[in-house]
């Protein structure tokens, strides 16, 4: 399965968002991806980071996903859209799941909230999911869950996910490292693809980048820069040996 992973600028506005979410499919189309996947909440954007981010709009998300959709039916490109989804529970993060044929295949929500997202309305979602496109199993997690809370990575893994896709937001951290080192851990834990997911920021220290299940970094974005990472993946290489050794009777 060839993947394109879309390191974007950050969006000016919701409109914005869908606009790059509409060219950069386009370009995985043309550079025959089954696959795209954007960063964290690109529609219409990630609150409490530094940028403006207007006020959320049901009736204008609604009408994006329809729009993502009927593009991706007509490029025959399947998405990965994290956007904001508000439900009777709250403001979410989510990540929607669209075929080549545009249909919405179901929605990961964020259910590990970093304690700095409390401040800005978004509450957790309940529930994990995974998915399936071209018989290839797959599971979400976004930002914060990635990094933090492993076991988000794992719950894909055991259940036969041959990669865990990770939008996310990281900036000007102080610690890159432990970012860049923790992609490696999420992918040889459980001998799996990650592919992480981020802005392009003039301050980014961790970048877009996929993982192969024995840990190498099979391709990386520029810091900084737009790009559309494109990589086929071989499914028959994620093992999940570790991940299906994993004594969940024990916990």
């Amino acid at each position: 399965m060839r993947i394109g992973l879309a390191q974007t600028q950050f969006p000016h506005s919701a409109a914005d968002g869908l606009t790059q979410v509409i060219e950069q499919i386009e370009q995985a189309s043309q550079q025959n991806c089954d696959l795209i996947c954007f960063p964290e909440s690109i529609i219409p954007g990630l609150r409490g980071v530094g940028y403006e981010v207007e006020d959320y709009d049901h009736k204008f998300q609604q009408s994006a996903i329809a729009e993502v959709r009927e593009h991706a039916r007509q490029a025959g490109v399947a998405v990965i859209l994290p956007m904001e989804w508000q439900d009777e529970l709250g403001l979410h993060l989510v990540a929607f799941v669209i075929d080549e044929q545009g249909e919405l295949l179901g929605y990961q929500t964020k259910n590990q909230i970093d304690p700095g997202e409390d401040f800005f309305g978004y509450v957790a979602g309940e529930g994990r999911h995974l998915f399936e496109f071209k018989q290839i199993k797959f599971g979400i997690v976004i930002c914060h869950e990635g990094w933090r809370y492993p076991e988000t990575v794992r719950w894909a893994a055991v259940r036969g996910a041959s990669i865990v896709f990770h939008p996310q937001f990281t900036g000007d951290v102080d610690n890159p490292e432990f970012y860049n080192q923790a992609m490696i851990g999420r992918s040889t834990e459980n001998n799996i693809y990650f592919a992480s997911v981020n802005y392009a920021l003039d301050n980014q220290k961790s970048s877009s980048a996929l993982i192969s299940p024995l840990g190498e970094r099979l391709c990386a974005a520029p810091l900084g820069e737009e790009a559309l990472l494109v990589y086929d993946i071989d499914p028959s290489q994620a093992t999940r040996l570790l991940a299906s050794r994993f004594r969940a009777d024990l916990l």
